[in-house]
């Protein structure tokens, strides 16, 4: 039917077609600056193919499909016989194994693994965040699994393969495989001391069979978990392989996914073991802090997931302004929405910056280094994914109506916002960690003083947050019921520190005015409006130049 009503004007073009990593400056120049000159050509190259392949269409449909198409719990077979499956659309696996096959699942035997791992990470999950969570899973097991060397060299190279293969089968035969993890029951969530999932002791060395449950496992579809369970000598971590190595199916009954909020696309299921065989990992009755390394690398993929979704979002709204006309302009040339976009930009940037510092601190990994992640990871993932609900949800109203349907993409955002600040603990979890550091591990607190120092100096509000906290820090009075507030403080100074030293002067100049220097209203948008905000969103622009 012929159109007569009206034509369409004034509608922005979708943002697609771009490189993803290349067009992120905040992101490439973190790369450039913490990997060394000899390995930084091929990873940059990794990760340009793979932000290339981000912004493609065919990556964004893939993304769509995946949500659009949840994924079905198949309990039986059509004979009746317990199967335990998750089936996925065939666009999950196709996100699945790229990311696997650009080595998002590898970072701990290769060059600048973290920080290449990290940034890419941050570039694929802009096409779609749901499936993170086995990339996460997997990559997070290996530091589990090196307590026990005999593990460590069976399942390791399967772990960080390059290869994808869905479906269930034996560990041994497959070219690559997926963990999961399962650590909260019903009864106490984050108190996984109160659990009562059983181990009995078999007559093969560090071997059991697990009766009990767990509330939240993450991805039930893998091809091994680590979970915890109260063994003769206490809380302890294990091994459970989906297959046993006789290619019978170990006891996992899922009993049903959960219906979230948000992360449509990915299978977070509530599981029975009744006679589960399972292997020990590491000591027993030490299983929180054998399984604790893992939740430390979920922890800061958790900032980074965060730290995706804000650039996604404001990538969007700073398009989306670049090209809709209103009031006889550019919504971009607006002097309030200019403030709002560099108000988002800012806090996008700042996420950024601080995910890939943490991340170069697990490439170090000298002693300095492990005593300031002790801090910077708890205190990181406290803030940084605090902020990405409001950040997306500032930058969904930037598309105005056009931003709240859901072909626009950005309700999807918004329903994942909230996932990182509850995963792999809440937020007074995270506060009550950065509480536990600073009074046993002085020399935590010592390497993030030296951290945020090495900016001192050069900004005069920098220097007075860094004193207020020193002060804040002093007083351990009524220390836990101010601990969010100590933490926030810890994180902003820390961002504006690693600005001060690393973002461009107009970046780091409005950041320690707003975060730190407190000229900021309570909402976003209320930058001071002396600043150079037209350069803060001019960078932030997905646009590569």
């Amino acid at each position: 039917m012929a159109a007569t009503t009206h034509t369409v004007t004034n509608q922005v073009p979708p943002l697609v077609g771009y490189d993803v990593y290349t067009a992120d400056r905040a992101l490439s120049e973190a790369v450039e600056r913490h990997i060394e000159p000899g390995v930084l050509p091929g990873a940059q190259e990794e990760l340009g193919a793979l932000g290339r392949a981000a912004g493609s269409a065919q990556a964004q449909e893939w993304g769509a499909q995946a949500n659009e198409h949840p994924p079905v719990l198949r309990t039986h077979d059509r004979y009746g016989n317990r199967i335990d499956e998750v089936e996925f659309h065939p666009s999950w696996h196709r996100l699945l194994g790229h990311a696997v096959a650009a080595g998002l699942t590898d970072a701990w035997g290769r060059p600048a693994g973290h920080v290449r791992r990290a940034a890419g990470f941050l570039v694929w999950t802009q096409a779609e965040a749901g499936h993170g969570c086995p990339l996460s899973m997997t990559h997070a097991a290996v530091p589990a699994l090196r307590t026990d060397p005999v593990l460590a060299a069976e399942w390791e190279p399967k772990l960080t393969s390059y290869v994808y293969e869905e479906g269930l089968r034996p560990a041994p035969e497959k070219a690559g495989v997926l963990f999961g993890m399962g650590m909260t029951e019903k009864q106490g969530g984050t108190d996984v001391r109160s659990n009562t999932t059983r181990a009995e002791p078999l007559s093969g060395e560090g071997e059991y069979l697990l009766t009990g449950h767990k509330w939240f496992c993450s991805a039930p579809m893998s091809d091994g978990f680590l979970v915890l369970a109260q063994a003769p000598g206490g809380l302890t971590c294990f091994l459970v392989p989906r297959v046993l190595p006789d290619g019978t199916r170990n006891v996992f009954a899922i009993q049903r996914l959960k219906d979230k909020l948000g992360n449509k696309s990915n299978a977070s299921g509530e599981v029975e073991f009744d006679g589960t065989w399972a292997r020990r990992v590491g000591e027993k009755g030490r299983g929180v802090r054998t399984i604790i390394e893992m939740v430390a690398a979920t922890r800061l993929d958790c900032v980074v997931g965060s730290a995706a979704l804000m650039r996604q979002a404001v990538a969007q709204a700073i398009h989306h302004a670049t090209y809709r006309s209103a009031f006889g302009g550019l919504l971009t040339d607006k002097p309030l929405m200019r403030n709002v976009l560099a108000d988002l930009a800012l806090e996008s940037e700042a996420a950024t910056v601080l995910a890939m510092r943490l991340a170069s601190a697990y490439d170090t990994d000298t002693e300095e280094e492990r005593a300031f992640l002790r801090i910077a990871v708890p205190a990181a993932k406290y803030w940084v994914t605090k902020r990405c609900t409001p950040v997306v949800g500032e930058a969904l109203e930037c598309l105005g109506g056009n931003g709240y349907v859901e072909e626009s993409g950005m309700p999807r955002l918004l329903r994942e916002a909230p996932l990182n600040s509850i995963w792999e603990g809440s937020g007074n979890v995270q506060a009550l960690d950065v509480l536990r550091a600073l009074q046993r591990e002085p020399q935590a607190l010592d390497a993030f003083l030296r951290e945020v120092g090495k900016a001192r100096g050069a900004d005069h509000r920098l220097d007075a947050a860094i004193k207020d906290l020193l002060t804040e820090l002093a007083d351990l009075e009524g220390i836990e019921a101010r601990a969010r507030r100590l933490v926030e403080r810890m994180a902003l100074v820390l961002q504006g520190s690693l600005l001060v030293r690393w973002a461009p002067p107009e970046v780091s100049d409005a950041f320690c005015a707003s975060r730190l220097g407190r000229d900021w209203g309570t909402a976003f948008g209320t930058l001071p409006h002396s600043l150079d905000l037209a350069s803060v969103v001019a960078r932030a622009r997905p646009v590569a130049e």
